[in-house]
C-alpha cells in the first residue's frame, strides 16, 4: 500500500460513479472522503453534490477518469465476447461428449434460438461492413 492517497476517489456504479475528495490532513489524520459530484458516463453528466462548486481541477479529474472508464469498460466488453466464443466451444464438447438427452431437451431451444439471434445480427452487420467497403 502506497503511503500518499490519490486526491480523489471514484466509487463505480452501473452508469458512473459518486466522486470523492480524499483528505487527510486534518487534526486527527483521518481518512475523511467529501463527495463532490455524480457523474454519469451515459449522458456525459456531472452534477456538483449538494451546493458544491466543482474547481478546474475538479472536473480536468473527473474528466480524465470518465475517459480512462470508457477505456475499461470497452476492453471488459471485447474480453466479455472472447469469454463468449470459449464458453461456445466448450459448449459444443459438452453438447458432444456428456451432455444427457435429459440435459439436452433442457437447453436445445434456448441454444438454437440465441444462436439464431446473434447469427442474424453477425450476419446482417457483416453486410453493412461489406457495402460500405
Amino acid at each position: 500500500m502506497t503511503s500518499r492517497l490519490p486526491e480523489y476517489y471514484f466509487r463505480v456504479r452501473d452508469n458512473g460513479a459518486f466522486v470523492y475528495r480524499v483528505d487527510t490532513e486534518n487534526r486527527q489524520r483521518r481518512i475523511e472522503m467529501d463527495q463532490i459530484a455524480v457523474v454519469n458516463i451515459r449522458n456525459g453528466e456531472i452534477k456538483p453534490h449538494g451546493n458544491r462548486t466543482l474547481t478546474d481541477a475538479d472536473k480536468v479529474r473527473i474528466d480524465a477518469w470518465i475517459e480512462e472508464r470508457k477505456t475499461v469498460l470497452a476492453q471488459r466488453d471485447i474480453d466479455d465476447i472472447f469469454r463468449a466464443i470459449d464458453h461456445l466451444n466448450a459448449t459444443a464438447h459438452w453438447v458432444q461428449t456428456r451432455a444427457t438427452d435429459d440435459q439436452l431437451e433442457q437447453v436445445t431451444d434456448n441454444l438454437l434460438l440465441a444462436m439464431h439471434d446473434l447469427r442474424t445480427v453477425l450476419v446482417r452487420k457483416k453486410a453493412d461492413r461489406l457495402t460500405k467497403g
